[in-house]
């Protein structure tokens, strides 16, 4: 959208670095079977802009589980509307999530996970 745009047209890197944050804790709450929360982000690559009006995927997988974390890397595409054929990849990222329990630290991450 517009608001979240530059003076120039792109859509600011902050508002595409959430996104691949709610797009990868995602996964983490999946192997987590839980709450999560963003404990680094070791790798952020902005490859191309992203225009007002672009249609964004954000696809995310499994990197590693520790004890307590869990890492995941997300790729970010867009197709500039309406050509199919001018989808690219814009960002790719690795964020890692450690898993909290009820009283809000870091806990181990569910022994069922470690079989994914």
């Amino acid at each position: 959208m517009p608001a979240d745009t530059n003076a120039y047209g792109d859509i600011f890197g902050g508002w595409l670095m959430s996104q691949a944050d709610i797009a990868g804790s995602t996964v983490a709450i999946q192997v987590a079977k839980g709450r999560v929360a963003t404990v680094a982000v070791k790798e952020f690559r902005f490859v191309a802009p992203v225009l007002v009006g672009d249609l964004v995927n954000l696809y995310a997988r499994l990197v590693r589980i520790g004890r307590t974390s869990i890492s995941v890397e997300v790729e970010a595409w867009a197709q500039r509307e309406p050509d199919p054929a001018s989808r690219h990849r814009v960002a790719t990222s690795v964020l890692t999530y450690v898993a909290v329990g009820p009283d809000g630290r870091p806990c181990p991450v569910a022994e069922v996970a470690a079989v994914i």
